[in-house]
């Protein structure tokens, strides 16, 4: 198996990629501690993991909250031996979307801004001082291309503050992976489009359901990844299988965007 023997957190792990990451994590071996700030989701995706014969644990934490974070990290380091794999699933950060920047409010515009790569930044910062020490351990920051207004579609569609903030936490996973590389430490972005089933059914009126089509229309392979296709493939960057890769964004797009 990809992980065995691999301690996993997974922040953001009672939502829906979180979970399904968590669960792609179990299967492949890893001990998963989930982590989020409410407790109901989470204890229904370690109940999924434990029913598959798999190993998870829960524990409500915020992950705006710094001690709460290092606090968390240093029990699963204590308990479990060691920090090996570090994923955040942090939902959409509160960004208001299908505004255009001109007229986007300064609070609506930074709001995924300060939370979205605050969260990935306190989260990928604390796992880096547990693997740092151990000499070994992979990070995994998630992304999305965040604007329509790129070569892959014709029609732009604003999306506020939430295209910087992706564009933020593949650069803060750039900038991380060159100061980690000495000591072992890989860390990787993975960037998706969305995927398909949160939203299979999207109300008609809404943006969304218009960037849902857009995305289906023009992705090469004319459909969103599955949250399954998303999950294996971060499966398989924090085990030693992708070793030789670090500092970089690997692209699940379904050909939406073409690198």
């Amino acid at each position: 198996m990809l992980l065995k023997d691999k301690n996993a957190i997974v922040y953001g792990g009672g939502g829906h990629v979180g979970g399904a990451v968590a669960r792609a994590f179990a299967r492949e071996g890893a001990r998963v501690f989930l982590a989020g700030r409410t407790a109901a989701p989470l204890e229904r995706t370690a109940a999924a993991i434990t029913a598959a014969g798999g190993s998870a644990e829960t524990a409500t934490v915020d992950a705006l909250d710094e001690d709460a974070v290092v606090r968390h990290a240093a029990a699963v380091a204590r308990s479990a031996g060691s920090v090996d794999v570090s994923f955040n699933a942090i939902g959409t950060w509160g960004d208001v979307q299908a505004t255009p920047m001109v007229s986007l409010p300064r609070e609506d515009y930074l709001r995924p801004l300060m939370i979205g790569v605050t969260a990935n930044f306190v989260t990928a910062r604390t796992a880096a001082r547990h693997m740092a020490e151990q000499g070994s351990g992979a990070i995994v920051t998630l992304s999305a291309t965040g604007t329509l207004s790129k070569a892959a579609l014709r029609i732009p569609i604003p999306m506020g503050g939430f295209g910087v903030a992706c564009a933020a936490v593949e650069g803060l996973t750039r900038a991380l992976a060159g100061e980690l590389g000495t000591t072992g430490v890989r860390v990787v972005c993975l960037r998706s489009e969305g995927v398909a089933e949160p939203f299979d059914e999207p109300d008609p009126d809404s943006h969304r359901a218009t960037i849902t089509g857009l995305v289906e229309q023009e992705a090469l392979l004319r459909r969103r990844p599955s949250v399954r296709e998303v999950a294996d493939v971060a499966a398989f960057l924090a085990s030693d299988r992708a070793g030789a890769m670090t500092g970089t964004v690997v692209n699940v797009s379904c050909g939406t965007v073409v690198d």
